[in-house]
């Protein structure tokens, strides 16, 4: 028996489930090897200019914030727009960046803020912006209405998706820019799905569509259906469990949007965080073999999260969700 001989994944002697997008057993497997200490070392066909890091649980919501702020105000400095896409999870930064804007009197006048996504129903109609489960009411509550009314973005620049607006969502991000050249927004802020899923791009959608690779790096923000994983996750961290409760679409950036854009920030909290922004230890860490897939498995459509590697990022790890992954039957 080899000494790397791992139980917990090398005893596994069946196939994934059906209903995966992504079936490939031993690539699931070498992902789920990767230990703490190797993985931020990415593969050689990474970007050279993508980059892993992993973040304490103290300092993570708060190194995002100031991230964030910083950005902010060197485009104000400069006499410039900033144009950001920023995402309804990881939520706890907004507070805190809340409280810096107003503590240094930063005016965000010259700030356009478009919303990576926004549920809707079956229809495509957007769910009651005022419903505590909507990314309207979520952003509002964490991070617009605590701004000081001096300060505050107008309403003018703030854009979620919807069906009135999805078609010309990307030249919506490119005319704010008031830049020549821009093709996109000078940021995008986001985290990585239990599916793997950025924004709300789900593994399924570029096979649905019948896209092939270089056209899911093409793909145009649109309303899509969300994928098993997706909905269980979001029940399971927002809604109590409520999975009845998920709506069954949403409005969201494509690939187009996040590889446009000058930059990206990628910042994967998943790790049993409570409703006040702290972690409880023995908490559900439910990212741990999705960053790793999405690290150190193929760059794929059926793994959406790993198209980050292909272009310049920051990719934050929060502490536990880095730890060695462990399989223990819990409940």
């Amino acid at each position: 028996m080899s000494e790397n001989f791992n139980p917990d994944i090398d005893l596994i002697n069946f196939n994934p489930a059906r209903f995966l997008a992504f079936r490939d057993m031993e690539a699931c497997k070498k992902a789920a090897r990767v230990k703490k200490e190797d993985i931020c070392n990415v593969p050689s066909d990474s970007h050279p200019e993508f980059k892993v890091r992993i973040a304490p649980v103290k300092d993570f919501h708060f190194q995002l914030a100031l991230d964030m702020l910083i950005r902010i105000k060197e485009a104000l400095d400069e006499g410039k727009q900033f144009v950001g896409v920023f995402p309804t999870g990881p939520i706890f930064q907004y507070q805190l960046l809340a409280d810096m804007v107003n503590a240094l009197n930063i005016p965000l006048k010259h700030v356009h803020y478009f919303a990576m996504d926004e549920y809707c129903d079956e229809n495509g109609n957007d769910v009651d912006h005022n419903w505590p489960g909507s990314f309207h009411w979520t952003i509002e509550t964490n991070f617009f209405s605590r701004v000081k009314p001096e300060l505050k973005i107008p309403e003018k620049n703030i854009h979620f998706p919807n069906k009135n607006n999805i078609n010309d969502f990307d030249d919506m991000i490119i005319d704010a820019r008031k830049k020549p050249g821009a093709k996109g927004a000078n940021i995008v802020y986001g985290g990585t799905g239990f599916s793997g899923h950025y924004a709300f791009w789900d593994p399924h959608l570029a096979r649905e569509r019948g896209l092939s690779f270089e056209e899911w790096k093409k793909a145009k923000p649109s309303c899509v259906e969300f994928h098993p994983l997706s909905t269980c996750q979001m029940a399971m961290t927002d809604m109590s469990g409520a999975w009845a409760f998920i709506p069954p679409k949403a409005h969201t950036i494509g690939s187009s949007t996040t590889l446009n854009a000058d930059y990206r920030s990628w910042w994967n909290d998943g790790c049993g965080l409570t409703d006040q922004g702290g972690y409880f230890p023995g908490g559900i860490t439910w990212q741990k073999f999705i960053v790793r897939l999405a690290l150190h498995g193929p760059i794929v459509p059926e793994i959406p999260g790993s198209i980050l590697r292909l272009a310049s990022c920051d990719f934050v790890i929060i502490d536990p969700v880095a730890d060695d992954l462990k399989i223990a039957l819990t409940s």
